[in-house]
Parts: structure tokens; C-alpha cells; sequence
């Protein structure tokens, strides 16, 4: 997937989300539940138990075609342990040394920024797309400000985005919104009730659905 491949997905999808679980198979659990359920893009974090084995199980579920993706990628061997357990792309928490790491073996990045200068860096480092973070420091208000100097980069929101949050994001003009515990509450991270997910996701895609 190149990163402009990547960025028409995320932009298709307007949901992507985040699964940092503590129970391996729970987590699994959930990755198939969203995916199985219409979210079309799910970031499993490295932070999370066995995050590279849940990635590798995931994607023989799934099959190749899927947009699951590895987060809190951080190094040079992140980005190799996520390409080979089958990261379709990466997520990083900031501007580090995986960002060209991951454009250099060819997976497509959305890298942690908060600042304008941290935007830039991104971008000059090979971001495909900015994961602005934590979005619940300044809101949809600051990504508008944000996206006045940067009108081409695309945005991700993630930190504290809850479904009304979410269609604001979008509604100021992100390509997509990250959402983790809102979403996803503690399915990820021991036997839960995976029907309670299923309609959590119902409720952020019908938010996302009427945003403009």
C-alpha cells in the first residue's frame, strides 16, 4: 500500500481504531469483532500483550486486503517486527526514528504530532498522514487553527475522541478520527461482552455517518 493508498482508505473510513489490549486473545477477539462489524481500519498498539502475535493472527483472519495496522511504533526494529507480523501501516506517538524507518521499508506512517513544528517535522520525515495527539489538549478548534498553515496535510484526531467528539473532527476537516477506550472499553483486555462493543460501534458510526 503506498502512502496515498493509505490516506484514500482513512479517508473512506473515518474511523480508525485502537486496540491496546492486556489479554491476547481477547484482543484478537476484538480486532475481528470490528472489522466483522464495518470498522474498516484497526491500529493494534505494540504496548499491548503479544501485540505482534494478535497483529499476525489478525491479518491470516482477515486475509491480506485488510487495513490493520501496528501503533506505538517507535524504532527501527518496530517498524521491521510490524512490516513482518503484517502491518499494512504504522502509527507512531511522536516524530522518532520510525517515521523514516517505516517510509523506507515502504509502510505507510501516521505520525504523532501536536505542534506546528512537530507538523512539519512529520511531514518533512515521510508522514503519510499526522495523528494529532492528544487532540484533547486544544480540540476541533485547534485543528482548525492547525489546518490553516497545513490545509494539505491529512489529520487523524486521537486522545479522548468520543463519538460527538469524533463528528466534530470531522466536521473541522479531519481526514479521519483514532478512537481507543471509548470505543473499545476493556473488551481487549479479558472475556467481555463483545455484543456491547458491536454496538458501540454502531453508535460512533452513525455519529461519523451525519458529519459533514
Amino acid at each position: 500500500m503506498t502512502p496515498d493508498d493509505f490516506v484514500v482508505a482513512l479517508r473512506a473510513q473515518r474511523l480508525l481504531a485502537i486496540v491496546r489490549g492486556g489479554d491476547p486473545g481477547a484482543a484478537l477477539d476484538t480486532v475481528l469483532t470490528l472489522f466483522r462489524h464495518g470498522v474498516g481500519a484497526v491500529e493494534v498498539s505494540l504496548s499491548g500483550a503479544d501485540a505482534l502475535g494478535v497483529i499476525a493472527r489478525a491479518r491470516t483472519e482477515l486475509g491480506p486486503r485488510s487495513l490493520l495496522g501496528a501503533g506505538t511504533v517507535l524504532t527501527e526494529n518496530d517498524a521491521d517486527q510490524a512490516l513482518d507480523a503484517g502491518a499494512a501501516f504504522a502509527v507512531t506517538p511522536g516524530v522518532t526514528s520510525a517515521v523514516a524507518a517505516c517510509r523506507e521499508r515502504g509502510l505507510p506512517v501516521l505520525a504523532g504530532a501536536l505542534t506546528p513544528t512537530e507538523v512539519a517535522a512529520a511531514v518533512r520525515e515521510g508522514a503519510a498522514a499526522v495523528k494529532l495527539f492528544p487532540a484533547s489538549l486544544g480540540g476541533a478548534d485547534y485543528l482548525r487553527a492547525l489546518r490553516a498553515p497545513f490545509p494539505d496535510v491529512p489529520f487523524v484526531p486521537v486522545g479522548g475522541v468520543d463519538a460527538a467528539a469524533a463528528r466534530s473532527y470531522l466536521a473541522a476537516g479531519a481526514a479521519a478520527v483514532g478512537v481507543g477506550s471509548p470505543l473499545i472499553g476493556v473488551a481487549a483486555d479479558g472475556p467481555g461482552d463483545l455484543g456491547a462493543l458491536a454496538g458501540r460501534v454502531d453508535r460512533f458510526r452513525n455519529e461519523i455517518s451525519g458529519a459533514v
